[in-house]
């Protein structure tokens, strides 16, 4: 029993967490760089202000985006669930193919946004400013909630939360 004990703490510290986050990449992103592809799984970048950033096909699983300005960025490709970027300004943001499960948009501002192929189930736009969003479905929304304060584009619809 105790060699047993012994090969499972042996084995689960050689396997470690695969897909942990990568400090020095948050801290660069902290300061202002670009990090497509990055692993910035529960980054705290809340409040930071800075447009035209790439995250293409980075992992932000978790992160916290409240209240950042991020025009302009990419978040193409990129792995977005469960993330809270409530109160966050994306004006022009491409979120086009991102997983977007669970997210949290309460308060944003999402005007000209991009969200073709994005995946929306769970997520959550209440009070979120979208009418200038692109790439938007019906289908989409379907999968995801809002309330009376979402504004939407002309003939789409949101469920309630």
């Amino acid at each position: 029993m105790k060699r047993l004990a012994l090969l499972i703490l042996a084995t689960a510290a050689l396997a470690g967490p695969a897909t942990a986050q990568n400090a020095g990449q948050i801290a660069r992103v902290r300061g202002g760089a670009s990090c497509p592809g990055c692993n910035l799984f529960q980054a705290d970048l809340m409040g930071m202000e800075r447009s035209g950033l790439n995250f293409r096909k980075a992992r932000l699983r978790q992160a916290t985006l409240t209240a950042v300005v991020m025009n302009r960025a990419s978040f193409a490709g990129a792995d977005m669930r469960d993330v809270d970027a409530s109160a966050g300004v994306f004006g022009g943001a491409s979120f086009a193919g991102a997983n977007l499960t669970n997210a949290n948009f309460v308060g944003s501002y999402l005007q000209g946004a991009n969200f073709s192929g994005a995946t929306l189930t769970g997520a959550v736009f209440s009070g979120a400013e979208m009418d200038r969003a692109t790439g938007l479905t019906q289908r989409q929304l379907d999968q995801a909630c809002g309330d009376e304060a979402t504004q939407l584009p002309r003939g789409l619809r949101i469920p309630q939360c």
